[in-house]
């Protein structure tokens, strides 16, 4: 029996230029206790990341503020020089003071240090897709994207993503730039940003949900999703990966993890073949 890799969750193209696995890696677990420092076993994280591209993942997404900073330094230690079909996007907007605090910042001259920080830190030229990580309620929308928007026009960004919006705010920056993505949270528990989702089907824009992996209580022993599980010699949160997969074709899953078991657990997710019952099942368990 052949080990299912990340090909078998079929391509989405980013901005009509850049086309990888569905099935991708957040490396927000690569960094300490509260998204904060260095990780427990740095060697480790970048064995993982190795193991992720022998899978067949090639898109991997993180942001300056894991760490912060460690996130994507570990990923130029594992990976630099990349493979040439590899997407590394990365994230700007957040300051953290401390472990588990976050502090939206989206002012137009700390977007551009953060980018250019990133830049550094990731060894690139140009950064593949450069996401917005968060509106920041003290700063006008447009003022945050607009930057975005300057960076791309210098060269220094490839491709631009939101995060964390809504589908007003989401109308609002693509009045001021292409936006190829979004990155809202969204599992199999969770599907409050449905409507913005909806929105990205429409429009063929990337949705990238962030915590994909939640199952709660719904992966109670004896339940139908511990079933379904069951019956396909799965784990819960590979079910509910394999659901994300099938609930739109601009999905694109980026579970994360520090393990290299559990990357290779995650990856055969994508191997999984969900009937039209079992999706209605978890649909509607789900909802």
């Amino acid at each position: 029996m052949t080990t299912p890799t990340a090909t078998e969750s079929g391509t989405f193209t980013l901005g009509g230029e850049l086309t990888v696995n569905r099935l991708g890696f957040g490396a927000m677990r690569l960094t300490g206790d509260g998204v904060w420092g260095e990780p427990t076993d740095r060697d480790e994280c970048k064995a993982v990341l190795r193991r992720a591209i022998e899978l067949g993942v090639n898109f991997i997404d993180t942001a300056d503020s894991y760490g912060p900073a460690v996130s994507e330094e570990i990923i130029a230690e594992a990976l630099h020089p990349y493979p040439d079909d590899l997407v590394i996007a990365t994230k700007g907007g957040f300051l953290r003071p401390g472990p588990g605090q976050w502090d939206a910042d989206g002012r137009p001259e700390h977007l551009r240090e953060a980018c250019e920080s990133s830049l550094r830190r990731l060894k690139v030229e140009r950064i593949d897709l450069y996401q917005l990580h968060v509106p920041d309620p003290n700063v006008p929308y447009e003022e945050s994207v607009g930057a975005l928007k300057e960076l791309q026009d210098e060269g220094k960004i490839r491709l631009i993503g939101v995060s964390n919006v809504s589908v007003e705010q989401l109308a609002t920056a693509r009045r001021i730039a292409e936006v190829v993505s979004v990155q809202n949270r969204y599992n199999l528990t969770d599907r409050a940003t449905e409507d913005e989702l909806d929105e990205c089907e429409r429009d063929g824009i990337g949705f990238i949900p962030w915590f994909p992996l939640a199952v709660g209580r719904l992966a109670r022993p004896g339940g139908p999703l511990d079933e379904i599980a069951a019956s396909h010699d799965a784990t819960p949160s590979q079910v509910a990966l394999a659901w994300l997969l099938r609930r739109s074709p601009v999905m694109l899953p980026i579970p994360g993890t520090s393990s290299v078991e559990h990357v290779e657990e995650n990856v055969a997710a994508a191997g999984i073949e969900l009937s039209e019952d079992e999706l209605e099942t978890l649909s509607r368990i789900s909802a």
